[in-house]
């Protein structure tokens, strides 16, 4: 069973468009189309009529009340809206909880609001890990694997590993897992020491490497240490600036970026995003050319946190026609994935890729593209055939 991290996905149940518009003056339009909700049918309209209302699929904020120690999911909950409701910040309850973005929660499941609870645990810590030795626990309401290993005192990863979990596994209530030997405090100074080990990786310009975040990391310093830039970090890893990193976690460091005329390093960072996923789905190389030049046309090429209407991040998808959350499609690499589609798509049948597209390889370029996206402009994406195709001969 998967284990929980918990965040929450509002999704809907109809194919949807990829963006409401295009990110200038002369591709900004609305398209007609009404949406679809089979995958083999007619591509879904990635605009929204103009007559359709702005605000489609976000629920009212309620007023903010002060913040409780601590509160119970219900259902329809997700951790944005209760931060929103009690004057929090997302992030700060995140943290707190020991979740990521990506994380699940679910109904009864307590959450703490505020600091001061998280502190009161802290003197049991050392009361229940006495033994080195190995054991198992049963998972109570409200754990997480994060708070279980703070509790035992060994680390996330050591849990994880010892039950063959990931990141984005779930645990419920009744589940029991193993608890591996205690960790030697010695092994946890020795980190701090072995983390300039990671800079020999100068060398990651031939390809990357990976890093396992320690205590005291962020992105920016472990980009600045391995000389690429931020974005080349959080664009590897599916990441976004407000993101949460742990201790023990691993991630891609990328190689330094090439050069390409034209393009920033942002740019640069977010197409090699898009080559290196297409490369692991198995994409044709004039399918990652179409993803380039489309989010090129989308967004220039970078995860913005704007568009039409609600359209976001680096192919203005919209979270009001079932292409995920604001914060999933902000995720380069999962919005990535959603354009591709395919049996790796993370929408599943709610919204169709490149890959749903019978006949796609047979279509023009603009015409794939617009198969997809459904803009109202479909011309605009022929523009970038020619440079899409230079760009992925210098990524390589």
């Amino acid at each position: 069973m998967p284990v929980a991290v918990a965040g929450s996905i509002a999704l809907t149940l109809t194919a949807a468009p990829a963006h409401a518009g295009t990110m200038d003056a002369a591709t900004r339009g609305a398209s007609a189309e009404p949406a679809r909700s089979v995958r083999p049918l007619a591509a879904v309209p990635a605009h929204v009529p103009a007559a359709a209302p702005t605000t489609a699929g976000m629920a009212a904020v309620p007023a903010v009340q002060p913040a409780p120690a601590t509160y119970t999911v219900a259902r329809g909950d997700t951790v944005s809206r209760i931060a929103a409701r009690f004057g929090l910040r997302t992030a700060d309850v995140l943290a707190l909880n020991g979740l990521s973005w990506s994380s699940v929660i679910y109904p009864g499941q307590v959450l703490k609001l505020t600091a001061a609870p998280a502190a009161a645990p802290a003197p049991t810590a050392p009361a229940a890990p006495p033994a080195a030795s190995s054991g198992s626990y049963t998972v109570q309401r409200g754990d997480t694997i994060s708070s279980i290993a703070k509790r035992h005192g060994v680390t996330t990863n050591a849990v994880l590993s010892a039950n063959g979990l990931g990141w984005s596994s779930i645990i419920y209530p009744g589940q029991r897992i193993s608890i591996p030997g205690r960790a030697a405090p010695a092994a946890s100074t020795p980190t701090a020491p072995t983390a300039p080990a990671p800079a020999p990786p100068t060398a990651p310009s031939a390809g990357g490497t990976s890093y396992t975040i320690v205590a005291g990391d962020t992105i920016s310093a472990i980009a600045k240490r391995h000389g690429v830039s931020v974005n080349a970090v959080l664009a590897a890893n599916g990441l976004v600036a407000t993101s949460i990193i742990y201790p023990g976690q691993t991630i891609k460091v990328p190689s330094a970026a090439p050069s390409i005329p034209g393009l920033t390093a942002e740019q640069v960072a977010n197409a090699q995003l898009i080559v290196r996923i297409g490369r692991e789905l198995g994409v044709p190389d004039r399918g990652i050319a179409i993803a380039l030049g489309t989010a090129m046309q989308e967004s220039s090429l970078r995860n913005v946190t704007w568009g039409d209407r609600d359209s976001l991040g680096l192919f203005q998808q919209r979270p009001s026609y079932g292409w995920g959350t604001e914060a999933e499609v902000q995720d380069a690499a999962r919005a990535t994935r959603a354009f591709f589609g395919g049996a790796g798509d993370p929408n599943g049948a709610r919204t169709r890729g490149l890959l749903d597209i019978p006949g796609w390889q047979g279509l023009t370029f603009t015409q794939a593209a617009q198969a997809v996206q459904i803009s109202a402009y479909p011309d605009a994406y022929a523009k970038w055939e020619a440079p899409a195709a230079s760009w992925l001969a210098a990524i390589g």
